[in-house]
């Protein structure tokens, strides 16, 4: 299968086209080598962990990237799960473009953080207030710094392969980037800080128990992707989640939900109203700005009002609540609300699923393919992926052929064989038929890898 162009035709129909024509985008990559460190802002894109030349982006539009010579790709990584809706759509545009003609950035608050905020607090029941930051990294570290200040206490745990962002003391067995590249902590972090952070196995709640039976009295809080997303994506056992917030209630610790990706993904009101959680905090990115950066944290009012300037607790940002991004925010929410929005999402990957399922079989590669609700991931590997331990076991020479041949026949999938794989509303069952057919051509072709 070959790639897919604009007017719905294909360009060399008998084959993938190599790598090599992307001149283009190669001789951008290396001048941006020159002022950029490693070409790149932010490391899984540089490809080191597949190969080849990195993807230079010259525009995009609904399920699809146009790079800089002219290819065409059909998306399943809408900026890292931001995208739900796909790229530009107009009425985001429209909402951003009219507020660009009226300020990108007052430095006060403005009636946009407010509107946003009640959206937030009225889709998600355990969030009754919301601070705006810009990063999920950001939200994550101010949640955690919350947490110690409200229980006085500072040990954090973490589960092994589960991404909170690169702040400091969540920067060991970290999946996501770091899974990507191979690296388990980072120069840099002192270790008086990073033992201070805790980390035990998905999945497992008998050694979450050791873990507070060992440290009794000082774990803060417990951090969680209630759906981990960044070792792959990998669902929670039944009963994981309920035992988890069982144990947080009994150790009096406080039980902080990372929806970075999961919120407003999964459903409108995240993964917690999936698995009927009610979490003390939460942490939410990616498409409460509609592609724009914006992140929040939020959560029960007694702990949020330790926040200044109610509390003491500081957190500050001249860009917080950056009138753009709460635009952007503001017009797609409500999108997510029609009825049957996230079903159809779901089912188209489901759909998805189930054609990767029956091309591993066909083609005899072992695999697995997780997914929950509209996040997929295919591992190669035969054992089912359960934590961290399981997904490390994927061969990862396989996933980067299998990423190229994709890429040749204009399917962009994630480039690392730990990240997850979106589908969007803008995605056709047509995108989802050739993204089948593609992955069997490619499967095919990496049989020996």
């Amino acid at each position: 299968m070959a790639l897919l162009m604009a007017s719905g035709t294909m360009k060399n129909p008998k084959g993938s086209r190599p790598q090599k024509d992307r001149p283009r985008s190669s001789e951008i990559f290396e001048r941006g080598k020159r002022t950029l460190v490693g070409g790149v802002n932010s490391p899984v894109r540089a490809f080191r962990a597949v190969g080849g030349t990195p993807l230079i982006i010259d525009h995009a539009k609904g399920a699809r990237l146009f790079d800089v010579d002219g290819r065409e790709y059909i998306d399943f990584v809408c900026s890292w799960g931001a995208l739900i809706l796909g790229h530009a759509p107009p009425d985001i545009v429209s909402a951003v473009s009219d507020q660009a003609s009226r300020g990108t950035s007052f430095g006060m608050t403005s009636p946009l953080e407010i509107e946003l905020g009640e959206k937030v607090t009225s889709a998600i029941p355990s969030v009754e207030m919301v601070r705006f930051v810009n990063s999920g990294t950001e939200a994550a570290m101010s949640a955690v710094r919350l947490a110690r200040a409200f229980t006085q206490r500072d040990v954090i745990v973490k589960f092994e392969g589960c991404y909170h962002g690169h702040s400091d003391g969540f920067l060991s067995e970290a999946g996501s980037g770091f899974a990507t590249l191979g690296i388990s902590a980072s120069p840099g972090v002192p270790q008086a800080f990073a033992s201070l952070t805790l980390n035990t196995p998905f999945n497992d709640l008998e050694a979450l128990e050791s873990l507070f039976k060992q440290h009794r009295g000082k774990i803060a809080a417990v951090i969680i992707e209630p759906v981990a997303a960044n070792m792959g994506v990998v669902p929670p056992a039944p009963g994981f989640l309920e035992g988890l917030h069982a144990i947080t209630r009994k150790e009096k610790s406080l039980l902080i939900f990372d929806e970075v990706i999961t919120g407003f993904r999964l459903a409108y009101g995240g993964a917690q109203s999936v698995y009927n959680i009610d979490p003390d905090l939460t942490v939410m990115g990616k498409i409460i700005g509609g592609g724009l950066p914006v992140a929040a944290y939020g959560g029960k009012r007694n702990i949020m009002e330790q926040i200044a300037p109610l509390g003491p607790v500081y957190q500050a940002g001249t860009l917080s609540g950056n009138p753009l991004a709460m635009r952007a925010g503001l017009a797609t929410l409500p999108k997510l609300e029609a009825p049957g929005f996230y079903a159809d999402v779901n089912r188209k990957t489901q759909r998805l699923a189930d054609g990767l399922r029956s091309a591993l079989k066909e083609t005899n590669v072992p695999g697995q393919v997780n997914f929950v609700g509209s996040l997929l991931t295919m591992f190669f590997t035969e054992r089912p992926v359960r934590n961290y331990a399981d997904a490390r076991t994927s061969n990862s020479a396989r996933f980067a052929a299998f990423f190229q041949e994709m890429l040749n026949r204009g399917i962009f999938i994630a480039p690392s064989q730990y990240e997850a794989l979106f589908v969007s509303a803008a995605h056709t069952d047509a995108d989802i038929d050739r993204a089948i057919a593609a992955a069997r051509e490619s499967l095919a072709s990496v049989q020996g890898n």
